[in-house]
């Protein structure tokens, strides 16, 4: 049976693993790594030809992982995402036509913003889960708890630039639920097919997380 799934991508997990993988017969492999890590929950990004092949791999034979398509851009991606078993999607930012084609896709989303006039947009249309991107560039910390005042009814997974070091002060904001990251995949750990290390990364990603929450 695969991983129960939540209402709310926020509450997959503390930390949200973004993936891109180049081969998609490294995909299951890196899957129980972040699996086995304590990160369930993985965004494989469909910056690569391997993306969709990866995640269909993940879905059918990583029962403990929530596998989600990243970086969609357009509705036929959603609906080649959730044909090959994505079971949430984000993108980096957001259209009227692709919001109502995450929204009839029948899973979990996070559409991307980095305004506060964005923010607002997707509130009219009823949506208050949102991916921060690229959180760093945007203003970072500083700016996301700007917005916790006056715009208290949204939560932002950040995304972009973060490592361990500044993920405990995303986390540690009331209108953040997690972060993105791919600091637990190191090119050269992904490379080598150094799943151990890739293991490990994902269990410190997992205990600094649950040191701040």
């Amino acid at each position: 049976m695969p991983a129960a799934l939540p209402a709310s991508v926020l509450d997959l997990a503390p930390v949200l693993p973004v993936v891109v993988v180049d081969d998609a017969a490294d995909a299951v492999p890196l899957a129980r790594a972040l699996v086995a890590g304590g990160l369930p929950a993985i965004e494989v990004t469909l910056r690569t030809p391997a993306a969709l092949e990866s995640i269909r791999a993940i879905a059918g034979a990583v029962p403990d992982a929530v596998v989600g398509a990243g970086t969609v851009l357009t509705p036929g991606q959603v609906a080649e995402s959730v044909a090959a078993g994505a079971r949430f999607l984000v993108s980096p930012g957001w259209t009227d036509v692709l919001l109502e084609a995450m929204r009839g896709s029948g899973v979990p989303f996070l559409p991307g913003v980095s305004t506060a006039t964005e923010v607002v947009a997707l509130l009219e249309r009823g949506v208050r889960e949102m991916k921060f991107f690229p959180a760093q560039a945007a203003g970072g910390t500083a700016y996301l708890r700007s917005l916790a005042g006056p715009l208290p009814q949204v939560r932002f997974c950040p995304t972009g630039g973060i490592g361990p070091d500044t993920a405990p002060d995303y986390l540690a904001l009331p209108n953040v639920g997690c972060v993105g990251g791919s600091w637990m995949l190191p090119a050269d750990a992904v490379a080598a097919r150094d799943w151990g290390r890739v293991e490990l990364l994902a269990r410190e990603a997992a205990r600094l997380t649950a040191g701040v929450r």
